[in-house]
């Protein structure tokens, strides 16, 4: 669990880590460099949970050897499906991370949503709904490893 505190923000207890495949953690299905070895120290405070699609078919190859729950989940309505799966995690215990138009609604939901710009850019929808925007994802996760980032940017 990480716990930080926010001037003006709150507190965020936070237990899970939800994070979007194709365009946050991976561009044409690849993983990007640098993720993996993040995934692993993150997976010491938060659970992992990774929710795709898997357009290219080789997310679970990717992952192999990273502690996370992979969810592949059907084309259709995935907005919602991200969404209700946060919501049974508890969302006010989760950080998620995405970039398209699809992750909308569990940025929103989430106690701490942000969204990566990256290769494929970030959905206008996902930028209004997020807390956050990363330039990319390792900067991204960064942040969940020096806390003290997020507080300098989300404090008021």
């Amino acid at each position: 669990m990480l716990r930080i505190s926010i001037p003006g923000f709150g507190v965020l207890r936070l237990r899970h880590l939800v994070l979007d495949y194709n365009g946050t953690l991976a561009v044409d299905g690849r993983l990007l460099p640098g993720v993996k070895l993040r995934l692993r120290t993150l997976s010491r405070s938060l659970n992992l949970h990774v929710l795709t699609a898997d357009t290219f078919g080789g997310a679970r190859a990717a992952l192999s050897g990273v502690p996370c729950r992979l969810s592949i989940l059907p084309s259709l309505h995935q907005d919602r499906a991200k969404h209700d799966y946060v919501a049974r995690l508890g969302a006010r215990e989760a950080v998620c991370i995405g970039n398209g138009r699809n992750d909308r609604m569990m940025l929103q939901a989430a106690a701490l949503g942000i969204v990566v710009l990256q290769k494929e850019g970030a959905a206008a929808a996902a930028l209004a709904a997020a807390d956050l925007v990363m330039p990319e994802i390792t900067d991204a996760l960064d942040l969940l490893e020096n806390p003290l980032r997020l507080v300098a940017t989300l404090r008021s």
